[in-house]
C-alpha cells in the first residue's frame, strides 16, 4: 500500500515531545493557538521517559535551604511542570516510568487545541525565502506523510532536526577560552561534546539471582571504576534500582550520526559494570559491603540512549559562562535556571583518571532570555531545550530537563501571543509591550520570572482591603497581592540588587486550627468571573519521579505536599448575604484557577480553607480576580 499524505494546518508546529516540547505545546494550545505537536517516539518524555527513566532536575538541584529560614530560597521551577510533578506525585506513587508516559500523554489529550503525532518523525521542511512554509514528517507505523503548514515553528527536537533542515545556524562541541572570554572553556576548540548514558534498573529478590555477562560486555577493573563506582559517598550503596548515570560514552563522535554505534558501546559498557556488581572484578578483592549484590536482578535495561549534548542553534543572543555566573539581567527573560554549570568529559567512561563530572556553582538563580531561543535568518523558527543558543560552558547548566520545561514554556507562550496579534517571532524581543505581555501572562500561569511581579491592571485584588481569620508574623494576609509569589531572597536567589525580602504569602496561625479565611473587600461593589489561587507546594524540597529509592526518599513523593491546601471554599456577599460560588475537596495543585460563565456583583470576597495535606495552618501564596476571557493578554 502505497504511503498516502496528509495536508495539515495549525498555528504553531512544535517538533519533539520531551521535557522542553510538551511544556511548550501546552503553553501555547492554552495561550489559544492551534498546535500540533509532533514526536517521533511511541512516548512523551524525552530522557525523562519510560524508554530512558532519568529523573527531572532543575534550579533547585544543586543548592536551596530549609523550610523557614530567613535566607531561603524556593528555587523549583513552577507553571507547567510544577503541575505535571504535582500530578505524578500524587497519581503515581508507585513511580512506574510507564505512569509518567500516560500523565503526560493525558495532559496532551485533554488540551482541546493541541494535536498530538506520536511515532512521527519530521524528516524535511519546504522553505519559501528565509521562511518556513511547511514540514514534512513520516508515520511508518500507519505508512502516513504530513504536510504541516504552520505560522511558527518550533524545534524542541533535542538535536536540531526541524531547524538543521530549514538550514539554521548551529554549532556543535567546545568554544576556546577566548572567543567568549570564558574561563571554563577549552584552550583549544573541538567538536567533542558531553556523551550520552544507557540507565539499568535492578531489582531485590529473596534468593540469589546470577548474571552471566554476553560475551560482547566490557570488562571493568576495579581501578577502571575508582572515581565512580568505587567513589559513592559515605555508607550510600551503589544506586542498583536506579542505574549509572556516568556510565556515559560517545561524546569524542558525533551524537547524532554514531547515536547506534554509541547505543552498542553504551550496552556494552551497562553490562560490564553490572558484571562487575554482581560478579566481582577478576583476582580483585571485592570485598566492600555496598558491592553485595547476590539478590539483585537486572530489572530493565534501556536501548535508547539519553543524550546530553548534540546540536546547538545560534540565536538572537549566545547565552554565556558570564551570563550565568553573574546573573546578568535580561529584559526579554521568559524563563530561569540555577543548576550548577556541569562539565563532563566528552570520553565519560573512558576517561578513568579524570572524574565523571565537574560542577561549577552557579551563585544566583539566572534569566534565559526569549533571544536564546529565536533564530537569526529564519523568520518564523524558535527552539526550546538543550538546542537552545548557548555556549558549551552555560549549556551545561541550561541543558537539564526542568530548565528545558520553564524554557519550553515561555517559549511556547511567546509564540501564542505572536500568532495571535499577527507579529513576528523574530522581532518579538525588540517589542516592549509584548515582551511585558509576555511574561505577564507567564507569571499568572505561575512560571517564576526573577525580579518580575505582577502587574496585571485587571487584577482587582490589588484593589481590595485583605483581612484573614489569622495571621503569623512574616506571613500576613496583604501578602496574597505582594505581586510575587514564591521566596527567593536567599542567596541563591537572585543577587542583592535583585532581590525581594518577604515570604509572598498568608499563613494562618496553627494555633487557630482549621477552618480559617482569607477575605477581600471593595468600597464598591466589582464585577468578577475569574479567581485564580496559588497556594504554597514546598518550592524549596525536590519534587520529581525517581528511580533511586534512596533520592525519592528525600521527597515528599506519593501524596500531595503536606504546605497545600486541600479542601477550600470560595464565597462572595453581594451585599445582603454569603453565597457559594465553588466548593473544592481533594486539591494538591499549585495553581487553581475558577471561571464562572456569568459574572457576579460582590463587595466581599472569601475563601474559607477547611483542610491542608498536613500542616496546621493555611497557606495561600497569590489571589488574583478578574473578569474578562482567560485567553485575554494584559
Amino acid at each position: 500500500m502505497p504511503v498516502e499524505t496528509h495536508e495539515l494546518s495549525c498555528d504553531i508546529l512544535v517538533a519533539g515531545g520531551g521535557a522542553a516540547g510538551v511544556p511548550c505545546a501546552l503553553a501555547a494550545a492554552r495561550g489559544g493557538a492551534k498546535v500540533i505537536l509532533c514526536q517521533d517516539r511511541p512516548v512523551l518524555g524525552g530522557n525523562a521517559s519510560s524508554e530512558v527513566r532519568m529523573h527531572i532536575v532543575g534550579a533547585n538541584g544543586t543548592g536551596g535551604s530549609e523550610r523557614g529560614s530567613e535566607l531561603e530560597t524556593e528555587a523549583r521551577e513552577g507553571g507547567i511542570i510544577e503541575e505535571i510533578r504535582l500530578d505524578n506525585s500524587v497519581r503515581n506513587p508507585q513511580r512506574s516510568a510507564s505512569v509518567f508516559d500516560l500523565i503526560l500523554y493525558d495532559k496532551c489529550r485533554e488540551e482541546q487545541n493541541l494535536t498530538l503525532l506520536l511515532n512521527t518523525t519530521l524528516t524535511s521542511v519546504q522553505m519559501n525565502g528565509d521562511c518556513i512554509e511547511n514540514a514534512i514528517a513520516d508515520r511508518q507505523s500507519t505508512e502516513d506523510r504530513f504536510h504541516i503548514h504552520a505560522k511558527v515553528f518550533i524545534d524542541c527536537t533535542g538535536d536540531g532536526r526541524l531547524g538543521a533542515e530549514a538550514g539554521a545556524a548551529f554549532t556543535e562541541g567546545r568554544e576556546d577560552r577566548e572567543q567568549f572570554g570564558e574561563a571554563l572553556a577549552v584552550n583549544k576548540s573541538d567538536e567533542q561534546r558531553l556523551g550520552s548514558t544507557i540507565l539499568i534498573q535492578a531489582r531485590k529478590h529473596d534468593q540469589p539471582m546470577p548474571f552471566t555477562a554476553p560475551s560482547w560486555a566490557r570488562s571493568f577493573s576495579k581501578q577502571d571504576l575508582r572515581l565512580r563506582l568505587y567513589a559513592t559517598p559515605g555508607d550510600e550503596e551503589p544506586t542498583h534500582e536506579y542505574g549509572y548515570w556516568w556510565a556515559e560514552w560517545g561524546g569524542e563522535l558525533d551524537t547524532v550520526k554514531d547515536n547506534e554505534v554509541i547505543r552498542d558501546e553504551l550496552l556494552a559498557a551497562a553490562l560490564g559494570i553490572w558484571d562487575h556488581v554482581k560478579n566481582g572484578p577478576p583476582e580483585e578483592d571485592n570485598s566492600r559491603d555496598p558491592f553485595e549484590a547476590s539478590q539483585w536482578a537486572l530489572d530493565w535495561i534501556g536501548f535508547l540512549p539519553g543524550k546530553r549534548e548534540s546540536r546547538r542553534f545560534i540565536g538572537q543572543h549566545i547565552l554565556t559562562e558570564q551570563d550565568v555566573l553573574e546573573s546578568r539581567e535580561f529584559y526579554d527573560a521568559i524563563a530561569y535556571g540555577g543548576w550548577s554549570l556541569d562539565l563532563h568529559p566528552p570520553a565519560g567512561i573512558d576517561a578513568p583518571n579524570e572524574p565523571p563530572c565537574r560542577q561549577h556553582p552557579v551563585p544566583h538563580l539566572y534569566d534565559i532570555p526569549l533571544r536564546c531561543c529565536v533564530a537569526r535568518a529564519i523568520s518564523n523558527l524558535m527552539f526550546a531545550g538543550r538546542n537552545l543558543s548557548a555556549t558549551h560552558v552555560a549549556f551545561s547548566s541550561t541543558r537539564v530537563m526542568a530548565t528545558c520545561a520553564v524554557v519550553g514554556q515561555g517559549v511556547g507562550t511567546a509564540a501564542a501571543h505572536a500568532v495571535l496579534h499577527d507579529l513576528s517571532v523574530n522581532d518579538l524581543a525588540d517589542n516592549e509591550s509584548a515582551i511585558r505581555a509576555i511574561q505577564q501572562r507567564l507569571l499568572r500561569d505561575d512560571a517564576y520570572l526573577i525580579h518580575r511581579s505582577n502587574h496585571d491592571t485587571e487584577d482587582l485584588a490589588q484593589l481590595a482591603i485583605i483581612t484573614a481569620s489569622s495571621e503569623i508574623p512574616s506571613g500576613e494576609a496583604m501578602n496574597v497581592v505582594s505581586e510575587l509569589t514564591r521566596s527567593v531572597h536567599g542567596e541563591r536567589g537572585a543577587p542583592p540588587s535583585r532581590r525581594v525580602k518577604g515570604t509572598h504569602r498568608w499563613m494562618s496561625d496553627p494555633a487557630a486550627g482549621l477552618p480559617a479565611w482569607l477575605q477581600l473587600e471593595w468600597k464598591e461593589p466589582v464585577s468578577i468571573n475569574e479567581v485564580q489561587l496559588i497556594f504554597d507546594t514546598g518550592l524549596h524540597r525536590h519534587l520529581t519521579l525517581s528511580h533511586h529509592d534512596g533520592y525519592a526518599s528525600k521527597m515528599q513523593w506519593g501524596q500531595p505536599q503536606p504546605e497545600t491546601v486541600r479542601d477550600y471554599t470560595i464565597e462572595f456577599h453581594d451585599g445582603q448575604q454569603w453565597n457559594t460560588l465553588i466548593q473544592v475537596t481533594g486539591n494538591y495543585q499549585r495553581l487553581r484557577r475558577h471561571r464562572f460563565d456569568v459574572s457576579y456583583e460582590v463587595t466581599r470576597l472569601r475563601i474559607q480553607v477547611t483542610q491542608t495535606n498536613g500542616l496546621g495552618g493555611a497557606r495561600i501564596v497569590e489571589v488574583r480576580v478578574t473578569e474578562k476571557s482567560p485567553n485575554n493578554w494584559s
